[in-house]
């Protein structure tokens, strides 16, 4: 079996990560791609850190799991199957599904910390960055947070400011010029993505 070409995609929080996936993946056919996200990588709410408000931090690197997550890609970059509960970011509404990542000549790995953990980002053979101005994150963190996720105005402005941005500045933005590719996506990534595109097809093919 040909080994898989491992696409990680990173960026600030609400950059746009999640539509830029969703294009790009509905460009291959089933069995052509795997997506591994880091959001099903979270350790436990009880281990999440808390800040001097005594309020869950999700935006640190120390949420996450790397281990497994990295442990993960390589059985599938093996060939094997891995199976994981997915994660619902404390949505009691949500009933968590359990997740199948199969091996594909595509593997793509995406979260705001995959090129922040050495052992994780050298297992990447494409790095992209997608970047977004602040006001533009600001805006779509609302809408994903309060509508998708259940919480209030308040709660998400403050985690914003308190948890996002400090994260971003220390441990995401200086790994940008670790990318191959920087994406900006204020407005649209249509060229970037049929670039990234045409390109997975010429390595895959």
């Amino acid at each position: 079996m040909q080994k898989p070409f491992i696409v990680g995609i990173t960026g600030g929080s609400a950059s746009g990560k999640t539509l830029f996936l969703e294009r790009l993946l509905s460009s291959f056919e089933d069995g052509e791609v795997c997506l591994i996200s880091q959001d099903n990588y979270y350790k436990p709410r009880e281990m999440q850190p808390i800040d001097d408000h005594g309020v869950h931090n999700f935006d640190r690197p120390e949420s996450i799991d790397f281990e497994e997550y990295a442990a993960d890609i390589r059985k599938i970059q093996a060939g094997e199957t891995v199976y994981r509960e997915e994660y619902t970011f404390n949505n009691a509404a949500k009933k968590p599904k359990m997740l199948t990542f199969s091996s594909a000549p595509v593997v793509v790995v995406e979260g705001i910390f995959v090129l922040y953990y050495p052992e994780l980002a050298s297992l990447l053979d494409l790095k992209v960055f997608i970047d977004a101005k602040d006001h533009i994150k600001l805006k779509r963190r609302i809408i994903r947070d309060k509508v998708e996720r259940g919480y209030d105005l308040d709660d998400v402005l403050y985690r914003y400011e308190q948890h996002v941005m400090p994260t971003y500045e220390k441990y995401i933005k200086p790994f940008m010029n670790d990318a191959d590719l920087i994406v900006p996506n204020n407005h649209n990534f249509d060229k970037a993505l049929e670039v990234i595109r045409t390109y997975l097809r010429v390595r895959t093919s």
